[in-house]
């Protein structure tokens, strides 16, 4: 009988042939010349929204003591808030730490003073134009840790959509440039990827109000104006 076992490995042998000469051959170059140019566009907002963090810290003898005094002035801050107000959603509790307090001298063993109880909250204003009139009230209720504040933009994405239109325009506007330098043009966008948005916290100075100077003015807090970027690179095509 013929063998069929000689054709067959001819046949493979011309297919590995060919693949390996279709391997070797270079890859083929892109057509036309690309251009990657990276822009960053950006738009500003006035904040709408202040985030500030409010505690009680107190001392007493005992742990409990330190505990239930602490627990009553934060209580006391809660319903202020509540009575502005507030939603329960923004207001949440940070923290809470008890801590001995020591007294150290030279060559001498620590002694047990009493002990520190510290209850932090995160407070959210959505009115920003009430957030300095409402912590007034919280100091006098018993407050006596203010930190902050942290202003956003609540709804950042139509801001951000103008940012990401400005960065389109901006990196376009670049590569008319190179490509004239070039003596060449803009064929098409090939690709767009976008970097990242920065919505840094804005955090300005505020001016705690004295509830014992007579005719104080109320604590001011001013939002003052936010930068909303977007980086986008962008590859185009020249002519």
């Amino acid at each position: 009988m013929p063998s069929l076992v000689a054709p067959s490995i001819l046949a493979l042998a011309a297919v590995a042939a060919g693949a390996t000469a279709a391997a070797a051959q270079p890859a083929m170059p892109p057509v036309g010349t690309h251009l990657t140019v990276r822009a960053e566009g950006q738009v500003n907002r006035v904040p709408d929204v202040a985030t500030i963090s409010a505690g009680v810290v107190t001392q007493a003898q005992t742990a409990d003591a330190a505990m239930a005094e602490n627990a009553r002035r934060m209580a006391a801050a809660t319903a202020a808030l509540r009575k502005a107000g507030l939603a329960d959603r923004d207001i949440r509790t940070a923290s809470i730490s008890l801590q001995p307090q020591y007294r150290y001298a030279n060559n001498q063993p620590p002694v047990l003073t009493g002990y520190q109880a510290s209850n932090q909250l995160s407070v959210r204003f959505r009115d920003v134009t009430r957030a300095g009139a409402i912590l007034d009230a919280l100091v006098a209720q018993g407050i006596n840790q203010i930190n902050g504040p942290d202003f956003t933009v609540d709804q950042p994405e139509t801001a951000l959509d103008e940012a990401r239109a400005d960065a389109v325009r901006i990196a376009r506007a670049r590569a008319e440039v190179y490509a004239r330098a070039a003596g060449l043009s803009v064929a098409r966008i090939v690709a767009i990827d976008e970097g990242g948005d920065a919505l840094p916290p804005v955090r300005p100075v505020m001016m705690m109000a004295r509830a014992a100077a007579p005719q104080a003015a109320d604590t001011a807090i001013e939002p003052g104006e936010q930068k909303l970027s977007v980086t986008v690179t962008v590859s185009f095509e020249l002519k």
